[in-house]
């Protein structure tokens, strides 16, 4: 039987398990990947609201990363919650000086949907520096337009972009990949299904893509099958916390 391959989530501890690392950890089990973790910050939350956060150091960040990396041939990186441009960018470094070639997929959490903030948003200008060496950011229509304000949008044929479309008036749901500057939207799979808001739904959409690029997928393919993954989560039942199937 061929070994399932590795992929890291960088991401912050939620005790619900909606969000963060024990989220993508469910996905990663239901998309036959080996999931790797590295706790960026503990939280202290529910379902609907979060009420405190303790970052850890980048050092032991950094030094877990090397560790996991020195010892599993990682394919993919999904990172979530960080707490500034300076955090991000040597979780960056650190990876790219073990594997150059892995895929690093940053889901560009800023705030949370209980509008508490994660990141500083004062060091938003010193990720010009960082973005291009992704290779996909998906922000959700909010913090699309965070990056947009600030001239922070990557160069499509360095990393693409998934703007998702689960926070917009227009185009409810709809999802939009930019790669190489050509745009591929993608539309929920069934008009008539009731989806239900979830708490960590982004968190799953971009675990779940991350764990399809490690399979080998190309962007649009793993953004494909990413966009079913979510469907089928955002429809699994009509509490906050969904299940995975």
């Amino acid at each position: 039987m061929q070994e399932r391959p590795y992929v890291i989530s960088i991401a912050g501890f939620d005790p619900s398990g909606g969000a963060g690392l024990l989220s993508d950890h469910k996905t990663f089990e239901q998309s036959k990947v080996m999931g790797l973790g590295v706790c960026t910050v503990l939280t202290l939350q529910t379902a609907s609201q979060c009420l405190s956060l303790e970052w850890r150091p980048i050092e032991q960040v950094s030094e877990a990363i090397e560790i996991l990396m020195e010892n599993y041939p990682v394919s993919a990186v999904k990172i979530g919650i960080v707490k500034d441009a300076e955090f991000l960018s040597k979780i960056v470094q650190t990876v790219q000086k073990n594997n150059s070639e892995v895929k690093i997929v940053w889901d560009p959490v800023l705030k949370s949907t209980s509008e508490f903030t994660f990141f500083d948003l004062e060091t938003l200008p010193q990720l010009k520096n960082t973005i291009n060496k992704l290779s996909l950011i998906t922000p959700n229509y909010n913090e699309y337009n965070v990056l947009k304000e600030n001239n922070l949008l990557p160069d499509t044929h360095q990393c693409a972009l998934l703007m998702k479309g689960g926070h917009r008036k227009d185009l409810l749901g709809t999802d939009i990949l930019v790669e190489n500057g050509k745009e591929t939207l993608f539309v929920p799979a069934e008009n008539n299904t009731v989806y239900f808001p979830k708490h960590g739904s982004g968190c799953v959409l971009s675990s779940a893509i991350t764990a399809e690029l490690a399979k080998g997928k190309d962007m649009e393919a793993a953004c494909r099958n990413g966009k079913l993954y979510i469907g089928k989560f955002l429809k699994s039942n009509p509490s906050l916390l969904g299940t995975h199937s």
